[in-house]
């Protein structure tokens, strides 16, 4: 019995190997023995064979501990850093495209000698910095940037894995995207203002995404040779989204062309300025008579200004007006209801404090931004009458202007029922940006829409969109009546208080799930110039974007 048990014990000690690794287990526990893996859930996942690994598998559930979260963050960069790919990839959600753009990053990025150092993790995110080096021919610089990963629970079985996206790699990259080094496929541009002073993101922070795209388009056309860098490519969903190229690394230099901007350097750095002073903020200010861009200003990384897509709240009646007015529906200085509710299509709609006017005009409640003014009409009206209206006058909707970088160019879908009774007043499915806005009060102030630009058509001769038809004089007239009441005497007014009387003006709040403050908007022109502003989560337009729209306007220009 004795010898019996002694020969237990003495097999008991024995290792165990797993995969080639050899496992020692000490008073119950187990314990890898590895070169690669630091710990945690990947040590966890080689221990020691037991009778219960035969039975159905637990899928683990609860938080993630820390040792799982560093074990597999330690795992990944490990593998990465070794040049093992597959390994890498394998400890990932996503193992096919980890593999391709870990491969690419090596081969079609040309970058070598990786140290990824990892930072204190929170939660199951890691952060992590990079420090390589880019070589092309004869070419090297050394990169070195910050980039992060998150570990998250495997559904399949409950295995903490990293949560596999493209910005892992790099944060400059969606998922799609890849990294390229080698002569750029579009030379550099030189970007220059109305005046020839040159461009630059240094100057003019907001004019980063411009420039890149500027680049995009101009850069074949432009005069200039193509240098060397490390670039991304966009991949097909960026592309729909209209995200530019992006250099990250320039080892050579090339030549740039120049391009020749229509935006005014005193604007424009005004703009920054407004801008800079509250979160989330965004403008545009055009020149009404011919659509030319003078200044694009964002306080946030993203061009919101020309490719945001946001409810453009009360700013939309401008479009409606001109809508209920042609329909004979409305006019200026005719009493028409603003009720404390109305519903439609299952709806309840209301103004803001429930305020209503008895007996009013349409200029009134155009001035004070009632709601059910406008609501109340949409029983008179066919699904598509404001889609129509959107696209045949203001040009907006339809796709098709070339500003000379990307941009979104509006939305005003046909719906029915309660959403196309939202549309009217610049909810529902209706989607617009300050550039958009910003032209259609050019529109009412030129009396016809001119399709903003960057950069003008005689450069490449590119065709600029066209609306199919102008408003009756009538209609015009007394839009520009109703604006101008508004910029005197209604919610712009605050705002617009010394700029008058050549002006006109819109204030615009929209709702936002989830948002405890309204997107604040506001459009308005004054003598030639046009602009319109968003503050997003800022509340009431008139208070917020109202201010850094007019400060332009008082410029001049």
């Amino acid at each position: 019995m004795g010898k019996r048990r002694r020969v237990a014990e003495r097999r008991g000690k024995r290792p165990a190997v797993l995969g080639g690794m050899v496992t020692v287990v000490v008073g119950g526990a187990a314990f890898g023995v590895y070169a690669l893996y630091g710990g945690g859930a990947a040590a966890e996942d080689r221990t020691a064979t037991t009778a219960a690994d035969h039975e159905t598998p637990q899928v683990r559930t609860g938080p993630l501990t820390a040792a799982e979260v560093t074990g597999t963050a330690n795992a990944f960069l490990t593998s990465w850093q070794q040049g093992q790919i597959a390994r890498a990839a394998a400890v990932t959600d996503d193992a096919a495209a980890a593999t391709s753009l870990l491969t690419g990053y090596a081969e079609d990025a040309h970058i070598t000698g990786v140290t990824l150092t990892p930072g204190t993790p929170a939660g199951g995110r890691v952060p992590f910095a990079v420090k390589a080096t880019v070589t092309y021919k004869d070419v090297t610089k050394p990169l070195a940037y910050d980039s992060a990963l998150t570990v998250v629970r495997r559904a399949a079985d409950g295995k903490p894995v990293v949560d596999w996206h493209a910005s892992v790699v790099h944060p400059e990259l969606a998922d799609g995207d890849t990294l390229v080094t080698g002569e750029s496929g579009t030379p550099p541009v030189k970007a220059v203002d109305r005046e020839g002073g040159e461009l630059s993101a240094a100057e003019y922070p907001s004019l980063g995404t411009v420039l890149d795209g500027l680049r995009e388009k101009y850069g074949k056309k432009a005069g200039g040779t193509a240098g060397v860098e490390l670039r991304t490519v966009r991949g097909e969903a960026s592309k729909r989204k209209k995200v530019s190229d992006k250099t990250l690394l320039e080892l050579s230099k090339g030549k740039p062309g120049t391009v020749r901007t229509t935006l005014s350097p005193t604007l424009q750095a005004a703009a920054e300025r407004q801008v800079a002073s509250r979160p989330r903020a965004s403008v545009v200010v055009t020149r009404a008579s011919t659509g030319e861009i003078l200044a694009v200003a964002n306080s946030g990384s993203f061009n919101v200004a020309f490719q945001g897509s946001l409810a453009p709240g009360s700013t939309m009646k401008i479009v409606t007006s001109s809508l209920l007015i042609e329909k004979g529906l409305a006019s200026a200085d005719k009493v028409h209801p603003c009720p404390k509710y109305f519903t439609y299509g299952g709806w309840k709609f209301q103004n803001d404090d429930k305020f209503h006017i008895n007996g009013g005009t349409f200029k009134a409640s155009f001035a004070r931004s009632c709601n059910t003014a406008f609501i109340s009409q949409a029983p008179r009206l066919d699904n598509d009458s404001l889609t129509r209206q959107a696209q045949q006058v203001f040009g907006l909707g339809m796709n098709n202007w070339s500003v000379g970088v990307p941009t979104f160019d509006g939305s005003v879908p046909v719906q029915s029922a309660a959403p196309m009774a939202a549309s009217l007043i610049g909810q529902g499915g209706v989607r617009m940006n300050p550039l958009n806005m910003a032209s259609v009060a050019a529109t009412v102030k030129s009396g016809t829409f001119h399709q903003p630009y960057l950069v003008s058509s005689e450069v490449d001769g590119r065709t600029l969109a066209t609306a199919s038809r102008a408003m009756s004089a009538g209609t015009l007239s007394q839009l520009r009546e109703m604006m101008n009441y508004t910029a005197a005497y209604g919610t712009a007014a605050q705002a617009m208080s010394g700029l008058g009387p050549d002006f006109g003006a819109k204030t615009g709040s929209a709702e936002v799930d989830g948002q405890e403050k309204p997107n604040g908007w506001f459009t308005a022109y004054r003598g030639d110039l046009a602009a319109a502003g968003v503050v997003q989560a800022g509340g009431h337009g008139g208070d917020t974007a109202g201010p850094i729209v007019a400060a332009l306007l008082r410029m001049g220009g």
